[in-house]
């Protein structure tokens, strides 16, 4: 008896230690996929009951504040460029020569056609800076040991989500699985992160599927196919001249 009580003490003194670090647990596992700066290659594939498409791109990030992606496929897409400057967004067509600022107000439209909004792709909001965390239990996925927790926006916080469930490996930090709920509280959108690998100086997932939860047969799925971390760039490589340049 003494053994059961001494074990659930620990675990309850444990619980309540991690309840206190839940933020920066998010922020690591959050991190992981960018680190101080990255750079890398990706696949997108948005899926419909009757057709599929693929995308593929290069990207660049510095922070949580800046970001660039270059399409290059398909070749009507290929050579539109995407940049993120802290809160400011635009986008560059080659085909029409023409630079358009993305307005706040279009940062939950669809990104390129996919379940992915441009807020996603930039993650213009933060998941640190613009929620509440709270730990709220613990549970198996996809084999992993995890935190489960509760994101609540402040209520000036620039964010259309009304709550954010994730799920997050309590060994290794890996970002599984995030639920995406309205202001009602109606579960809008299911991000699941699989295949966990290697990619330059870390194990982290290289798998990320969007599911919309009322659009039956609809999903997109971004697959990391190379990354290099931590790689040496300037806050002058987000500009938009060499977003007329950038290959």
């Amino acid at each position: 008896m003494k053994t059961k009580i001494l074990t659930f003490i620990l675990l309850s003194t444990a619980f309540l230690a991690n309840a206190q670090n839940i933020k920066e647990i998010i922020k690591q596992a959050d991190e992981k996929f960018r680190g101080n700066s990255s750079q890398g290659e990706m696949t997108m594939i948005i899926e419909r009951p009757n057709w599929s498409r693929t995308v593929s791109m290069k990207n660049w990030t510095l922070g949580n504040e800046y970001s660039l992606i270059y399409i290059t496929s398909p070749a009507k897409e290929k050579g539109q460029v995407f940049l993120k400057r802290k809160k400011d967004m635009w986008n560059w067509v080659p085909n029409i020569e023409r630079m358009i600022k993305i307005p706040p107000s279009m940062m939950m439209q669809s990104w390129m056609g996919s379940d992915f909004t441009n807020d996603d792709l930039v993650r213009e909001s933060s998941l640190v800076k613009d929620y509440t965390h709270k730990l709220i239990g613990e549970e198996i996925i996809d084999g992993f040991n995890c935190y489960k927790a509760e994101l609540i926006p402040f209520d000036d916080a620039p964010v259309v989500w009304g709550k954010v469930m994730m799920w997050i490996s309590k060994k290794e930090l890996h970002w599984l699985k995030a639920e995406f709920y309205d202001e009602d509280g109606y579960l809008v959108n299911t991000e699941i992160l699989t295949d966990v690998k290697k990619m330059d100086d870390r194990i982290m997932p290289t798998r990320m599927e969007m599911i919309p939860a009322d659009d039956e047969g609809h999903k997109t799925v971004i697959i990391f196919n190379d990354m290099k971390f931590d790689v040496d760039l300037k806050e002058s490589f987000f500009s938009q001249q060499n977003m007329k340049r950038i290959r």
